[in-house]
């Protein structure tokens, strides 16, 4: 992660707490980069996060579902022998 400093300085342990502060914000994503713009007695930060995989949820046979690798023969039979609508 990196974080950028432009318009003034601030004192890393200020650094730190505004990198806490985003990691506060965003619980479930992973931070790449801190932008900290230095605006007199204001700052403004950017946040860069990096991107989350996105996972499909279909509704099979009345489940909600992401995959079928945990489901037993019968539930598998059960979805090859549906109708599939086009």
């Amino acid at each position: 992660m990196t974080v950028t400093v432009t318009g003034g300085t601030i004192s890393q342990r200020e650094q730190e707490a505004y990198v806490a502060r985003a990691c506060q914000k965003y619980p479930h994503s992973r931070l790449d980069a801190l932008e900290i713009h230095v605006d007199g007695d204001y700052v403004d930060l950017t946040y860069t996060l990096r991107p989350q995989p996105f996972s499909r949820i279909r509704r099979i046979t009345g489940y909600l579902v992401g995959d079928m690798t945990r489901w037993n023969d019968a539930k598998t039979a059960e979805e090859a022998a549906r109708v599939k609508h086009i």
